[in-house]
């Protein structure tokens, strides 16, 4: 088991001398050139805005699931009553992931971007602290819980003020984003879990991935249907992705 300790360790560190030796990323201005900028109701590039409602209902799904009034026995039955807040915290980092992409995708920009990527990044950060507690140490995971939160909107803050320098870096937030879903597969396929079946984490990366995919495709997939773009879709997938876990949350089962 320490080889695996010390694999994941050597994971983390490659990620952070890779990132380092690139050098600056800054934020490519077409980014925010999305394919489907078509308005609807009075709301501007409408698809994209309100394809983020899945995220709002999820993120009050799970909170309303993990309310102190609605757990029996004070716990949820798929997680670890240590990790509740990690748990609460994550659905909280959905809901405003919803609410700030919508806000976003109304007049994209570097501004408006940064609300788009704060509440993500407290999802991520509360998830894999989550997964870490659940997978490797308990204790880890609950230490791990702020720092990682912490470390996640720094990114972001540290992405905007260095656009704002005329010399942007998204180094922090690539490291954020995906080193936690790239690190998950490898947590669950290396180390026991305290909770059983694995499947609806799998579910959840799987569904991750097919958003960054068609996120790339955005043109791609508005060209083809001429109805729906890439970047829509992303959101449906990514919300999907959130919805595993709030089932992984109920249908888990300790096997302590």
């Amino acid at each position: 088991m320490t080889k695996h300790y010390a694999l994941f360790a050597l994971i983390c560190l490659s990620a952070l001398v890779g990132l380092a030796l690139l050098g600056p990323l800054p934020q490519d201005p077409l980014y925010h050139q999305f394919a489907d900028q078509r308005p609807l109701l009075g709301i501007a590039n409408f698809l994209d805005v309100i394809s983020n409602l899945p995220f709002v209902i999820i993120g009050l799904l799970g909170l309303g699931y993990l309310a102190p009034g609605c757990l029996r026995r004070g716990r949820p039955a798929g997680g670890l009553p240590p990790l509740l807040l990690h748990y609460r915290i994550f659905f909280v980092g959905v809901l405003l992931t919803g609410l700030g992409s919508g806000y976003y995708h109304l007049a994209p920009d570097n501004h408006t971007l940064v609300w788009d990527r704060l509440p993500m990044t407290i999802a991520f950060m509360a998830f894999f602290a989550a997964l870490v507690g659940e997978s490797l140490s308990l204790r880890a995971g609950r230490l791990l819980l702020w720092p990682l939160l912490a470390l996640g909107l720094a990114s972001v803050a540290y992405w905007h003020w260095t656009e704002e320098l005329g010399r942007g870096d998204l180094r922090p937030y690539v490291l954020v984003q995906f080193l936690p879903i790239l690190l998950t597969p490898y947590l669950l396929l290396v180390f026991p879990s305290a909770l059983a079946p694995k499947r609806h984490l799998w579910w959840l990366v799987a569904c991750y991935l097919l958003a960054k995919l068609l996120e790339l495709t955005d043109h791609f997939w508005f060209e083809f249907s001429g109805a729906v773009s890439g970047h829509s879709l992303k959101h449906l997938a990514a919300a999907w992705a959130c919805y595993w876990f709030y089932v992984a949350l109920r249908r888990r089962r300790s096997i302590a």
